[in-house]
């Protein structure tokens, strides 16, 4: 029995193509690991699993997003999520100017949103610029934004890097949870770094002694508890900082899943929360049929404010997707289809539940933003504000 058939026996395996491809992205991840000496650290594996080009799952062509993939995210959901976004990107084109830059736009649907909303809002962007890593996503991105908004489709520039200068509003939803990852665990023999290893031809978990560094300190100043696992991200805080320097004025929003630092290292989470995402379903074994299934962290919003602000950006606010979707203004969105238009009303009712029930995405994920050059309150901070959490 392979190890998916004993997560989820119930699945209907995947495609010979689809194993092959996961088993070239395996070859040269053991080759990686044999050219290391016989270890590497999972963060050097989470990149190869994730963003290897052409194989890895985020830069090959397998369908990630959505019900025919791996996982939904809120733009999928509805897009009750983009048009209540678009009155935060509104509010900063306002005040800015210039343009939007999307990180990690999947299958390109909040930004055709965003371009509709903002067009009807009076507000279009100069340039709504995408960055992506995977030539297959940025294909489906133009095909869905041609056909989805194509008075506004002219707007739309796909780029490789992070331009000089910025201005405008920077958005990234779930892009810092796809971010690889350190692994750390502390036992009774002090702190260790996890990484991987072969046996018999497998990925195995193996740890080495946590070299001095910014992580070590780190966890050193939480005092972890023995035993303890956990993560830190120290490309979430890299890319917080080089966005820091290309932003000349406007924001920077970050939506995703997460908490403040004392939550996310409380002495309760000892197993960290790393998780794998297949077909809909989690589990914790990044070793099962790499460059097919997702890898995730939670993210550590503590870090990502303090980069930011260490980078010259100020703080702009934290609170929920729930208070951030309500104080921009989807109940007023929501109204304005009558509640007895059943037919209507009741579907964008249940996209809305699964936006903000604390038991869905409400609390879970949180907005956090940095500015430059704004220094008004931000519309979607007004009520809810959590920033004592960080």
């Amino acid at each position: 029995m392979s190890a998916l058939s004993a997560l989820f026996p119930d699945l209907a395996p995947p495609s010979v193509d689809a194993v092959a491809h996961s088993d070239r992205l395996r070859d040269l991840i053991a080759d990686r690991i044999a050219a290391a000496g016989g270890w590497i650290p999972f963060d050097a594996y989470m990149d190869l699993a994730l963003y290897a080009p052409g194989l890895g799952y985020y830069a090959g062509g397998s369908r990630k997003f959505g019900v025919d993939g791996d996982f939904v995210t809120a733009p999928e959901i509805s897009d009750l999520f983009g048009r209540t976004l678009a009155r935060q990107v509104a509010e900063v084109l306002a005040i800015t100017g210039g343009d939007v830059l999307e990180l990690g736009p999947g299958t390109g649907r909040l930004a055709a949103t965003l371009l509709a909303e903002l067009a009807r809002l009076g507000h279009p962007p100069r340039r709504y610029l995408l960055l992506d890593v995977s030539a297959d996503l940025r294909d489906r991105q133009r095909q869905h934004i041609n056909a989805s908004v194509p008075g506004e489709a002219h707007r739309a520039e796909w780029i490789d890097a992070l331009p000089a200068s910025f201005e405008g509003l920077i958005l990234a939803n779930e892009v810092l949870d796809a971010l690889p990852v350190s692994l750390v665990s502390r036992r009774d023999d002090g702190l260790q770094e996890r990484g991987v290893s072969l046996a018999d031809g497998s990925f195995v978990w193996a740890g080495r002694p946590l070299a001095a560094g910014p992580v070590r300190d780190r966890a050193e100043a939480l005092a972890f508890p023995s035993p303890y696992d956990t993560e830190f991200c120290p490309r979430a805080e890299a890319l917080v900082r080089a966005l820091a320097g290309s932003l000349t004025a406007g924001a920077l929003l970050f939506v995703d899943y997460g908490f403040g630092r004392r939550e996310y290292y409380h002495p309760q989470r000892d197993r960290g929360t790393l998780v794998c995402h297949y077909r809909h379903r989690m589990h914790d074994d990044p070793f099962v049929l790499p460059g097919l299934q997702d890898i995730t962290a939670h993210v550590d919003f503590t870090a990502v404010a303090e980069a930011g602000v260490a980078a010259g950006l100020r703080f702009a606010g934290y609170t929920t997707q729930a208070n951030f979707l309500v104080n921009c203004g989807i109940a007023q969105l929501l109204s304005e289809v009558p509640a007895a238009h059943a037919s209507a009303y009741l579907p964008l009712a249940s996209q809305a539940q699964k936006l903000m029930s604390p038991s869905e995405m409400g609390e879970l994920f949180k907005v956090v933003a940095l500015s430059r050059g704004v220094d008004a309150p931000l519309l979607g901070f007004t009520r809810g504000d959590l920033s004592r959490l960080l």
